[in-house]
């Protein structure tokens, strides 16, 4: 069976796709090539494509990949009714929405200032303690 696929080319981190027609049995790398068809620059999204010789290989009954199907929709490739279109990003069903977590954030707490202001005044209480005793002023009185 005949497949029209992606084979990559290009270098690392930027690779270039050759839409190929390819044995299915053989991987998109072996390089074991049918027919060329074009090219898709993922960067870019440029598509080069041989429209009439792609019509005559789906028609003949090549099964284009979910990738190759996109790309061919939208170049205008009148494709046949066998050709499954694959599904496109539904929207997942939520099986139990009551356990469903909340994305919500938590309500600060609004005491948590009184007890700043709170600390904030034993601290004062405790320094004029420390201020009424300076170890020099002991020290001198001693010599006197």
């Amino acid at each position: 069976m005949l497949v029209i696929r992606l084979q990559r080319t290009g270098r690392k981190g930027h690779a270039q796709f050759r839409i190929v027609v390819q044995d299915s049995r053989r991987t998109p790398t072996s390089g074991k090539v049918v027919a060329n068809l074009g090219s898709y620059n993922p960067h870019t999204k440029a598509v080069t494509l041989n429209k009439e010789k792609t019509q005559t290989f789906l028609d003949n009954g090549a099964q284009p990949s979910n990738r190759v199907v996109f790309i061919l929709k939208s170049e205008g490739v009148k494709l046949p009714k066998w050709v499954k279109l694959p599904a496109g990003n539904k929207q997942r069903e939520v099986r139990n929405p009551e356990k469903r977590r909340s994305t919500t954030p938590a309500e600060p707490e609004a005491p948590a200032e009184e007890v700043s202001d709170d600390a904030a005044e034993e601290a004062e209480a405790t320094a004029p303690a420390a201020e009424e005793a300076p170890a020099d002023e002991a020290a001198t009185e001693d010599k006197e």
